[in-house]
This record gives C-alpha cells, structure tokens and sequence, in this order.
C-alpha cells in the first residue's frame, strides 16, 4: 500500500510540474434566454473534452483566458434549459466573442450526471435511469440537511427509527439503509459507523446535487448498492461568491431548531485554481411528544466546515482536493441537565469526524482516453452513553478509520464493432479499521476489513440505444472466496419522446455487517445489544428494473414528463434480527442468516411543466416486501413474512409557483402508508414483563408543508432572501408514542417533525 501511495505522489507531482502556456487565444460574451431575451446569470460555460470551465457573473457575462488553440467545442449549460454547443477555432494572441442562447427545459433531461457510469453523460442518454435532487428541492422543501431533502424521488423514504437520539435511515425501493451505498464525490468513504448519522451529517450547503441510481445497474460502484446509489456532489468552484443564511424553526410552536449556512468560492483570474468554502452549525432542543418528560425528538449540537478545491496543471488535466471536519454532540432521554448516567434514559453520542481525498484526473488524445487517480479517507471518535435506570456501565467509545484508493482508465473509441464505445476499467482498495467499546456491557469490537475489487465495463452509446456490459471482481478479507458481480444495462429511444431502460445487477452484503448494530438502543429500560452469529454467511442478491419514461415539449413552454419503473429484487441468506436473551438490564439480539426475502414494486412519477410561472413535481411507489419463509424475532409472536417498516405504498408532490419574479410560492408534501413496525415489550427491575412484544399495523401519514420565499436585489449584484413556512401543516404524527422509562425507543414511525413553523434569511454577494 505504502509504494502505490508512493508512485500515486510521484505521478502526481510530475504531472503537475508541467507548463501551462499562456497562448492569449480568449474568448468572452453572454448567456440569454432565447425567448425572454434576459441575461442568465451564473450559467456554467466549459470546453468539451478539455477539463476547463468557468461560470457567468451575476450579468450573464463571461471570459476564459488562454485556451488551447485548435478546434474546441463551448457548451453553455444552466439548471433549467438545455445546453448549447457552439464549435470555434482560437487563435493565438486574439479574443473572439461566442454568445449562447438557452432554451428552457425545466424538466432537467439534459442535466450532466456522472453517476450512471462515473463520467460526464447527458441525463437523456444515461444508460441507467438517473433522478437528480438539486439545491432547488432543498429549498423549497426548507430541507437543511441531506436527510430532509431526499424524501422528494420516486422510491425514496427518509424515517427516524430512535425517538431518543433521532437515527435517520434512507430506504430506497424498500430496502432499509445498509442496501444502498452512499457516496461522496463518487467515491465509498461513509464507513459503516459514518453511516448511523450520516444523512443528518451533511449539510444541504455542501451539496451541489445529489443523484441517484436506484438497483444496482453500474459495475463501477461497490456490489453492496443493492437498493441504489446516493452520489452526493458536493459544489463545484466556478464563481466569487459568498452567501450566508439562518433558518429558525419552531417545533410543535415551541421547540427551537436553530441553523445558520456560510459558502464562499474564489476563483484565479486565469481559471486555474480555486476552492469552495462551507460552514454548518446547528443548534436544536429536545423535543417531548406526549409531555411525559422523555424526548421524542433529541437534542443536537453540530458544526461542520470544510473546502472543496481544484488546480489545473496543463489544459488537459486537473486535481480536485477536498476536506470536512464534523463536531456533532446528540442527546435523548430525559434530564437533559445531568450527566447521563444520572437520567432515568439517556442516548448520547459526541462525534469528531475528519474526512478527506484527491482526484488527479489527465486526459490524453483529445480526450478520448483518460486516466483518474484517487484516494479518501475518514476518521472518527465517539464517545458514547446508552443507558437507562442510571446505569454507569452504559458508557462506550467507538474510533473508526476508512481508506478508499483506486485508479480508473477510460478509453472513448468511435466505433467498436457496431457504435461508437467507451470502456473503463479499474482497480481499488477499500480499508475499514473499527474499535468498538463498551466494557460495562461486555461489548468490545474490533475489526479489520480489507476490500480489493478490480472492474470494468464497456458501454456502446449512441443518441438512439445504449448497451452496457460490466462486472465487478471482490476479494472481501472475511470471505474465503472472491465474489464475481455482473451489471448488464441497456437503454433504447425509439421516439424522440420515449425512453425504454432494462438493468440486471447482482451484489451482496458481507459478513461483518456492522451498520445500525453501531447505534446501541435503550428498549424498555433495558439496553439492546445486536450480536452477529459466528456462522453468520454473506447475503446475496439479485435486482432486475425495467422503465419507460415518456417527454413531451409543447411549443407554447409547457412540458410533461411521466416514468414508469418496475423492480424485482430477490435476497438470498438475508441477515434478520433474532431475541437471543434478555436478562440483567440487556436485551442481546442476534443477527443471523433467514432463508430469502423478495422485494418488488412499481415507481411511478409525474412532472408537468404548466407554464414559466408553475410547475409540479411527484412520485407514488406501490410494492411488496416479504420473507421467503416466515421469519422469527420474538419468542412471544408467530414466525412474520411481512418485512418491517416497509409500506405498501408512499409518494411525494412538490409544486412552485412564481407570480412574480422576486416571489416563489411552494408546496411540498410525502405520504407515507400503513405498514408493519415491530413493539419491545418491557420488564421491571424483577425481570417481570410488564407489556408484551407486539406488531403494529400503523396508520397512514401526509405530510403537508408550504414556503414563500422573496428575493430583494439590492445593490452591487447583492441578493437578500426572506422566507417562512410552515412543515406538516395538518400535524399528522405518531400519536402512540412509548412513555416513561421502560419505553421501547425504536417505536416511532411516520412523519420526522410535528407542525413547525419557520423564518429565514439568506444574503449573496
């Protein structure tokens, strides 16, 4: 490992000690809107096949300085409108003007994503289907972290499984959260510990988009992106800005949830260096439901700062560094005063989270192949109090360091039997170390996890089909053998308005499993331990999508967009929670091997474009999540098929309204079916029960929220935003929360928040 680092720094330093010619072939002008005529500010001009690009100012207007001088292509691109491609020849020492007038697309199909196969693709020729969360979705749905906003896509729901600490948990198309792979930047680094606060951990002001893959269909990414890929894209540096925003809400009226956001990019004049700033901080209360004096909703303290940076070397290369440091301290219970051991309940956790990488990317011969070094790690700390009835030996410390190292080439051919084809193929290393303590419970975990996984895939593309044909190669250091996963993918647009998608994806989940079980509960006063059998065998898995996704642009700027998707996912060995023991102050759960599981649904989603002034956004899911064989996790109960926590049905709409130009007025709301959740009983300090364990059919939930948002231009290209709302407007919530001290703190279902009320304010310059 020590000498791929070695020759990964050398490579790098040699590439960046080459020249970069200062030829004088400039070019500048502005980005309209082909209809209105008005300016687009902010748009994103870049040079195809050439690592460069700059963003208009806040005029429209732009300039890129010493540009290679041959024959390149310009795009102009902006969120809303479809890019232009305009084709110049520079020339030394002269300036040429390239003006771009967009149409608007507001049904984003010609957005650029990466996710589909780890390079930048038109949305509408992306081989797998890619749904996009921009920062549009975050601020309309007054979404501050990334959990809040990921609610808004067709088979995808956010829920908080601990009414102590507030454990968020993304399923997609009904898998719980450790069947989809979260990345950053494309690249794995949310390590199984990461992972237990991880949606809440990142701020919605790091994000530039977010995409999302749901199956398996890339042999690029890790075989453990059963459910899907979330690939959060953090922002880009293209621009001198700063921007700062506070955001009050009011829980329930009376409960405070205080966030304040700062972003702020500088640029070289000659666009060859920059960095992204941001910084997060976050203040909430604990809130009580039912007025019992345990929360519902815990008490959070975070901060989070960091940068993300770019250097280009040459024209045809670019290094892209970043770094965030997270200190975030949560607590639920009661006795919010006292130290922890002193409350009847008490969930606490204080973690330290640095997290880091690089990506050198060079491309040769015009950009028809290309090379991409990269390597990230993180590192976490946390101290750790589960525990109730003031139990002293209920504290823990838990440290945690993951390392991911890989290359990829990728070689564009013009023709490869019969259309045009590119291939990528790679190597990675994936290094996960993890202690976990807490001694007073006999619970001390030490593990050692080394992932080495070769890919690669070919994919023939052109406007009219794509057929892709991968396969991913792991060596898991806990499995004996290597484990072959094959993804097959295909895309066919027989109409211009009409795409037809296929996908088969193979994966599975390794024998360490260590996800949730890091999130120690309290449940009926007692502390709920998960154990992993030692025979415990890796689950294997099988998804098959299938989609159709109609577009349809009318000449008078309206536009429809409707999708139908159908997954099949079928689970071999499934990793189920069993009752092992309960007795002195210790619930101990096993995780062990069930016989299979199959999951299967429909995503539906509707997007209708009504004029310049208004759109509507929303998704429906209708699906089934079952056990092959009944499974059992209570002595008390018969053996269960039904999966839990999965409905049968969920969905989401959003809609913005703009009557004038400085007023938006949205709606956001999700809805959530009835579905299965498991109930702990309780036992006092004899070991008597004193409630059964049960199943609950829970009832339905929506949703409801609105926003207003009004922007006043003030002088010198400044921007001050005022907005408010109010999120779950009809308050529908869980009314049957678990009280006192022997409350099961896993049962909680349904909508995050109570009717809550917000204000806030954001200034760019």
């Amino acid at each position: 490992m020590k000498k791929i680092i070695l020759v990964t720094l050398l490579i790098i330093s040699t590439l960046a000690a080459q020249s970069h010619d200062e030829t004088d072939a400039n070019i500048h002008g502005h980005v309209l809107d082909r209809v209105t005529q008005e300016h687009i500010p902010f748009a994103t001009i870049s040079v195809k096949g050439e690592i460069i690009s700059v963003a208009a100012d806040a005029t429209g207007h732009y300039r890129i300085n010493n540009l290679p001088v041959k024959t390149i292509t310009v795009i102009a691109s902006f969120v809303g409108y479809k890019s232009q491609e305009i084709e110049i020849n520079t020339v030394e020492g002269k300036t040429i003007e390239v003006n771009f007038e967009l149409t608007e697309s507001s049904i984003e199909l010609e957005q650029v994503v990466v996710s589909a196969n780890r390079r930048e693709t038109n949305r509408r020729e992306a081989v797998s289907l890619v749904n996009l969360v921009t920062p549009l979705t975050f601020e309309i749905s007054n979404s501050s972290t990334l959990a809040d906003g990921l609610n808004f896509q067709p088979g995808l729901r956010v829920e908080n499984t601990c009414n102590n600490c507030g454990f968020p948990q993304l399923r997609i198309n009904g898998l719980e959260g450790p069947y989809t792979q979260i990345l950053i930047d494309s690249r794995p680094i949310n390590s199984a510990l990461a992972g237990v606060y991880g949606l809440e951990h990142i701020p919605a002001n790091m994000v530039e988009r977010v995409e999302i893959v749901r199956g398996g269909a890339s042999a690029l990414f890790g075989s453990s992106a059963i459910g899907g890929t979330v690939n959060i894209i953090t922002r880009e540096t293209l621009q001198n800005t700063v921007s700062v925003s506070n955001t009050i809400n009011w829980i329930d009226g009376n409960t405070p949830d205080n966030i304040t956001h700062l972003n702020a990019s500088i640029v070289s004049e000659n666009n060859r260096a920059g960095v992204t700033l941001f910084a997060a901080s976050r203040q909430r209360s604990p809130f009580d439901a039912n007025n019992d004096g345990f929360s519902e909703l815990g008490k959070i303290n975070m901060k989070n700062a960091g940068f993300r940076g770019f250097y280009r070397p040459t024209y045809n290369s670019r290094l892209t560094f970043e770094y965030h440091a997270i200190d975030e301290f949560r607590r639920g219970g009661n006795n919010f005063e006292l130290p922890p051991h002193k409350a009847d309940i008490a969930e606490q956790t204080d973690h330290t989270i640095h997290s880091g990488g690089f990506k050198y990317d060079i491309f040769f011969n015009e950009g028809r192949h290309a090379l991409q070094v990269y390597s990230s790690a993180q590192h976490i700390k946390r101290e750790s109090y589960y525990g109730a009835e003031q139990d002293p030996d209920a504290y823990g410390h838990t440290e945690d360091f993951s390392l991911v190292s890989g290359a990829q080439f990728t070689h564009r051919m013009n023709r490869l039997w019969f259309m045009p084809a590119t291939f990528i193929g790679g190597l990675e290393y994936s290094h996960n170390w993890l202690h976990d303590q807490m001694l007073g419970h006999d619970r001390n975990i030490e593990q050692t996890m080394n992932i080495y996984s070769a890919f690669a895939q070919n994919e023939w593309s052109n406007r009219r089909a794509s057929i892709l044909l991968g396969a991913r190669l792991e060596k898991h250091s806990m499995m004996d053998n290597p484990i072959l996963s094959p993804r097959i993918a295909a895309r066919y647009t027989p109409l211009p308005w009409l795409n037809l998608r296929a996908g088969f994806a193979t994966g599975y989940r390794g024998p360490q499993a260590f996800d949730e079980d890091l999130h120690v509960a309290v449940v009926g006063g007692d502390v709920a331990l998960i154990h992993l059998d030692e025979d415990l065998r890796p689950e294997r898995s099988h998804t098959f999508t299938l989609s159709g996704e109609l577009t349809r642009h009318f000449s008078n700027g309206q536009a429809l967009q409707f999708l139908v998707e159908g997954f099949y996912t079928s689970l071999r060995d499934v990793f189920v929670l069993e009752e092992e023991d309960r007795a002195d102050g210790t619930l101990d759960l096993i995780r062990t091997n069930g016989d299979g599981a199959v999951v299967a649904g429909v995503n539906l989603e509707a997007n209708f474009v009504a004029s310049r002034k208004f759109q509507i956004n929303s998704g429906f899911t209708i699906q089934t999540a079952k056990y092959t064989e009944p499974e059992e996790w209570s002595s008390n109960l018969e053996p269960q098929r039904q999966m839990f926590r999965a409905p049968n049905t969920y969905g989401y709409i959003t809609a913005l309204y703009s009557p004038i130009r400085p007023l938006d007025l949205s709606l956001t709301g999700t809805y959530t079916g009835s579905m299965l959740v498991q109930h702990f009983g309780a036992y006092d300090d004899e070991g008597v029960q004193v409630q059964a364990d049960r199943e609950v059919d829970t009832p339905a939930f929506f949703d409801l929220g609105f926003r207003t948002a009004y922007n006043f231009n003030l002088r010198d290209n400044v921007t001050l935003q005022l907005n408010g709302g109010v999120r779950n407007i009809f308050n529908s919530y869980q009314r049957d929360f678990d009280k006192d001290e022997l409350r099961d703190a896993g049962y909680i279902y349904g909508p995050t928040l109570p009717r809550t009320v917000f204000v806030g304010m954001k200034l760019s310059i």
